[in-house]
């Protein structure tokens, strides 16, 4: 979808913070919409500066109501019109003032009336809104629809002066919020004029049997909630008196609903708020239940990594006892590759989400591996390149791969002469690479990885192949020897 400066692209001088408030207005004008059961559509005049007289106006965004049929079978979208062709809209432009009364047209099979507003900003009128419903919709209105109707018009009002959308408020309007799910009407004082049956409902769940009209919503909002709920910066009587812009959650083990008071404003007066409500009880349930999940899978990888340790202190404790040294070291061995897996677990126990950083993994067990080499002190590891984050099931293989890799390096290719051990790693269109460069002797002449009778290059080329669908080439360079590990991700 074209974005509001390619509608406007040589055909109009808004500012680019003009064009910031046309967007926070198409970000929260679904409230307009569904308390005014009206199409709207906004208009940007078509003019060389803001002193040009406009020669028309270009259509840059349409909403359909959620609450009342839509009167447009498509959307009007980059539309363009003349000026003098929609005299309602040329109206409210030059006048800066809301046109109201107007006489439905024949649209169709539709008798529409259609209404317009001015958007002001800073002293500017930058566009305008037209705003089109069903005119036999609104010969018997309900009580619902003319609340609906009167908090509408006064947020038009507030457009027409400048006050709405409301500054700041993007992080209040995260989820936007929905006029059908409950609505509430607040004088200045804050008592409740006008509670939809949505609203009313939603606080009968949290066992208020009695009448919200006439009461201060403060007031009921401290007698239902818990304890828990009531534990704010700010006393609940502030939060929901309606001076400012609020999200308030009231609690108690009927359910949790979430209000959003705004407050409605004429001029510089505030004449009132208006309250929306939503009933989030599974919501919060279900964070709860994600939250008590997340806990309970941390706690089991620090459980499996405490396990792992104590297997390994018990191997390493069994290999001290062993006379044979070729016992004692498979025994080692076995606890190096234990390590590994454990490094896995710790990461994912102390973790905030699934997944594991590998790139830290893998810091950990080069200087793990040098470590366990008898040469620690003259041998330099480098590494560069990351892998980021990667899934548990590929990274607890992965880090047993490197290990016997790096372990195979250190013991065999450094062995006899060379000093140095050069990690690379690269991540690209779902396929990792890895390749580990030392500069010693070189592989054994007819080597063949797929005959080699080595533990570790075994292990490794079976978790390659059945876990991480791999591929690995070991080759002899000028340089020593060269892994290369590819596999997708």
């Amino acid at each position: 979808m074209p974005t509001i400066e390619e509608f406007i692209q040589g055909k109009s001088p808004l500012t680019p913070s003009q064009i910031y408030r046309l967007r926070e207005l198409v970000a929260d004008w679904q409230l307009l919409s569904d308390l005014s059961f009206a199409d709207l559509i906004l208009w940007v005049p078509l003019r060389k500066d803001m002193k040009s007289w406009p020669t028309g106006y270009v259509a840059i965004a349409h909403i359909r109501p959620m609450t009342a049929a839509t009167v447009f079978a498509h959307d009007v979208l980059g539309e363009e019109i003349r000026w003098g062709q929609r005299p309602h809209i040329d109206q409210a432009l030059s006048s800066a003032e809301i046109i109201r009364d107007t006489v439905p047209e024949k649209v169709g099979d539709l008798l529409i009336k259609e209404e317009t507003t001015p958007v002001l900003y800073e002293g500017e009128v930058i566009a305008v809104i037209s705003r089109h419903r069903d005119s036999e919709l609104m010969r018997q209105p309900s009580r619902l629809e003319l609340n609906y109707r009167e908090i509408a018009h006064q947020l038009y009002r507030m457009a027409a002066e400048g006050n709405f959308p409301y500054e700041h408020a993007n992080s209040f309007f995260d989820p936007a919020p929905r006029v059908g799910d409950g609505l509430l009407r607040l004088d200045i004082n804050g008592v409740i004029t006008y509670a939809s049956p949505n609203a009313r409902s939603a606080f009968s769940r949290l066992s208020w049997n009695s009448a919200l009209e006439g009461q201060l919503l403060a007031e009921v909002a401290e007698k239902i909630a818990s304890p828990q709920s009531q534990a704010h910066e700010e006393a609940l009587r502030v939060q929901l008196s309606g001076r400012s812009i609020r999200r308030v959650e009231l609690e108690n083990s009927g359910g949790t609903i979430e209000l959003l008071v705004l407050p409605l404003i004429q001029g510089s007066d505030r004449i009132g708020a208006l309250v929306l409500l939503q009933n989030v009880t599974e919501l919060r349930r279900r964070e709860r239940e994600l939250v008590t999940k997340d806990a309970t899978i941390r706690e089991i990888h620090h459980r499996v990594k405490n396990n792992l340790q104590t297997v390994s202190a018990l191997l390493r404790l069994q290999a001290r006892r062993i006379d044979d040294p070729a016992a004692s070291v498979a025994l080692n061995e076995a606890v190096r590759r234990i390590a590994s897996i454990a490094l896995v677990h710790e990461t994912l126990s102390s973790g905030t989400d699934a997944s594991v950083a590998f790139d830290d993994v893998l810091d950990r067990l080069v200087s793990h591996s040098l470590d366990l080499s008898s040469r620690m002190n003259e041998l330099v590891i480098t590494r560069s390149g990351q892998l980021g984050s990667l899934d548990p099931a590929i990274a607890t293989p992965l880090s047993l791969v490197v290990t016997e890799l790096i372990h195979n390096a250190l013991e065999h290719g450094l062995e006899n002469g060379g000093s140095s051990l050069e990690i690379l790693l690269e991540r690209s269109a779902g396929v990792a690479h890895i390749s580990i460069i030392d500069n010693g002797v070189g592989l054994p002449e007819g080597f063949d990885l797929t005959t080699s009778s080595n533990l570790g290059l075994q292990i490794v080329r079976t978790l390659t192949e059945n876990e991480l669908k791999g591929q690995l080439v070991l080759e002899s360079t000028d340089r020593g020897t060269t892994a290369r590990l590819t596999f997708p991700i």
